[in-house]
């Protein structure tokens, strides 16, 4: 698919075919992932697949119940290694960069899917301690987004967007 009809045509998908998801077809996702720009090339994103039912449920129950995460075939949270980032620009890199690096590695992940005919959805809602627990994260890794991922049961609607004069500024100072 063409860069911008990706783009422009992903939206959120939040119903799943039970359809499993392939292991080449995960890590060929993942390896789009990996090719996002991210601060210093420190690369600190980290990428937790979950396949089993009862860990996806756990997933589901600790992001206050969205049960499109336990009804994915397949999940992945999206996590920065805060003491990497952090060795390499502190404070700043602990409290941004590793936002910023995470964010765009998840939207080459979801864009990478839907370009492979995967759905996905952005979950940024959950108790951060529940879903580092259950995970088993190491030190100072933290978990940014949950990302379920399933080939979509049906064709969503894309929401409407706003206009490109409400958000776009065009003057100089």
């Amino acid at each position: 698919m063409d860069a911008r009809e990706c783009i422009r045509s992903r939206t959120s998908v939040r119903s799943f075919r039970p359809d499993d998801i392939t292991d080449d077809v995960i890590d060929d996702i993942l390896s789009a992932a990996v090719q996002a720009p991210n601060a210093g090339n420190i690369q600190e994103w980290r990428f937790v697949v979950v396949r089993k039912p009862g860990n996806r449920k756990r997933l589901a129950q600790a992001a206050f119940e969205q049960k499109l995460i336990s009804d994915a075939p397949v999940v992945v949270v999206v996590c920065a290694d805060l003491g990497e980032i952090g060795s390499a620009y502190g404070e700043r890199g602990e409290l941004l960069f590793s936002v910023q690096d995470a964010a765009a590695a998840a939207q080459s992940l979801m864009l990478a899917a839907w370009d492979t005919g995967i759905g996905s959805c952005w979950v940024g809602s959950f108790d951060e301690k529940a879903v580092r627990d259950i995970l088993v994260l190491p030190g100072r890794v933290r978990p940014m987004v949950i990302i379920p991922l399933g080939y979509p049961a049906s064709k969503p609607k894309k929401p409407a967007r706003k206009s490109m004069e409400e958000v776009v500024r065009r003057e100089f100072y």
